[in-house]
């Protein structure tokens, strides 16, 4: 909004809206309770909403990591983890909570087990020097799908990482 407009101060927007055709996640934060945070992801937008919610977004194309643990009076309800690629306008997707309008799921997994497994995995990827908004995206599928199956997954190595980025550089 401009200054020129008929509103108060205090009632102008302090942020620009998030740019075009942004995935918009909402994360929450009341400790032991309901904790919603980003693993990984480069953020291109951020809005804080109040003292426990704000907004972040993913530019097209992006792979972000979004984690989702709540509890009650009796232990954890939820423990979950996704690793979503953003998707281009007029790309299909899918549809998942607190992210507008979506994306392609790479990896779901729920359990605290299972999403304690995939932390260790991003601790080793990233242990390499590897950023991982930057993994094969085929990768966090195969993982969710050796961790559905009861496997151990194969492990993502500098060899495969650099076979990856010299493939993406010559991909239309």
């Amino acid at each position: 909004m401009s200054h020129s407009s008929g509103l108060p101060l205090s009632m102008r927007p302090t942020v620009e809206g998030p740019p075009s055709f942004t995935t918009l996640v909402e994360l929450t934060w009341r400790e032991k309770r309901v904790e919603y945070w980003i693993r990984f992801g480069r953020q291109t937008y951020e809005q804080v909403l109040d003292r426990h919610r704000r907004v972040v977004g993913f530019a097209p194309g992006s792979v972000f990591a979004f984690i989702r643990w709540a509890a009650n009076d009796y232990g954890t309800v939820l423990s979950r983890i996704d690793i979503v690629r953003t998707i281009e306008r007029g790309e299909p997707f899918q549809t998942l909570p607190f992210v507008r309008p979506g994306g392609d799921i790479l990896l779901k997994v729920e359990s605290w087990p299972k999403v304690a497994r995939v932390l260790e995995i991003i601790d080793a990827i990233e242990a390499l020097g590897i950023d991982t908004c930057d993994v094969v995206p085929d990768h966090w599928r195969h993982i969710h799908h050796r961790i559905a199956a009861g496997l151990e997954p194969h492990l993502y190595t500098t060899d495969r990482h650099a076979a990856w980025l010299k493939r993406r550089s010559v991909e239309p």
